[in-house]
């Protein structure tokens, strides 16, 4: 379970450096997602958000058990200790890749956004130089082709406008999968810290079975 979480996690991670920086990949993903996002593919998406979800609150419950077990005993047990870590680092790595699976969302949703404002810009670029270029000999009309060049400068601005906002986000998305990614490395850590951990107990339980089985053979003789 905990390996196929960090596969998940490397997933996305990689999926999220894909869509931040631009190459012949981030094309591929995006096309991917959009094909995703079609037909069945939302409730497909949805129902397995839900079962991670749904399993991650059930550790969060377990762990909450163990301590109040941990309370109402006032003893604490080594297998309970390995039960704890073990729920912990899962219901963590659960919420991480949820977080990352919002984050991907959210990066192909305002690529998506990015690419349809620049090509509305380009679209006025071009009408507007094609009013500059055009000379009609009515007044009327060459009237009516400056306001029309007005408001193409006006929404001109506006578009630019939006596209230096969704700059700042990808920026900011890219700032947050960096963080992401140091996150994402103080985990590994952390686990190898609880799996040493783990073998430690182990060997202490061993240690401990070995007395007992020591002290009940003596009382035996």
């Amino acid at each position: 379970m905990i390996q196929l979480l960090f596969t998940l996690i490397f997933a996305e991670m990689a999926l999220i450096v894909i869509f931040v920086f631009k190459t012949p990949f981030r094309k591929l993903a995006i096309m991917g997602l959009d094909r995703v996002k079609r037909g069945r593919g939302p409730i497909v998406v949805k129902t397995v958000a839900g079962t991670i979800f749904i399993v991650m609150v059930s550790s969060g419950y377990n762990v909450v058990a163990i301590h109040r077990r941990w309370i109402d005993d006032g003893d604490v047990n080594t297998t309970d200790q390995i039960l704890l870590a073990k729920h912990l680092l899962e219901a963590s790595l659960m919420g991480f890749s949820l977080f990352l699976a919002f984050m991907i969302d959210r990066l192909h949703h305002y690529i998506r956004e990015l690419r349809v404002r620049r090509k509305s810009m380009e679209a006025v670029k071009q009408q507007n130089r094609a009013f500059e270029d055009e000379k009609t000999p009515v007044s009327e009309e060459v009237i009516a082709l400056k306001l029309e060049k007005t408001t193409s400068h006006e929404r001109i601005k506006q578009l630019e406008s939006k596209l230096e906002e969704k700059i700042k986000e990808a920026n900011s998305a890219e700032a947050n999968a960096t963080a992401l990614k140091k996150q994402s490395e103080g985990f590994l850590l952390e686990y190898d810290r609880l799996l040493e951990e783990n073998q430690n107990l182990r060997t202490q339980l061993q240690s401990l079975d070995k007395k007992l089985s020591h002290s009940n053979s003596k009382k035996v003789i």
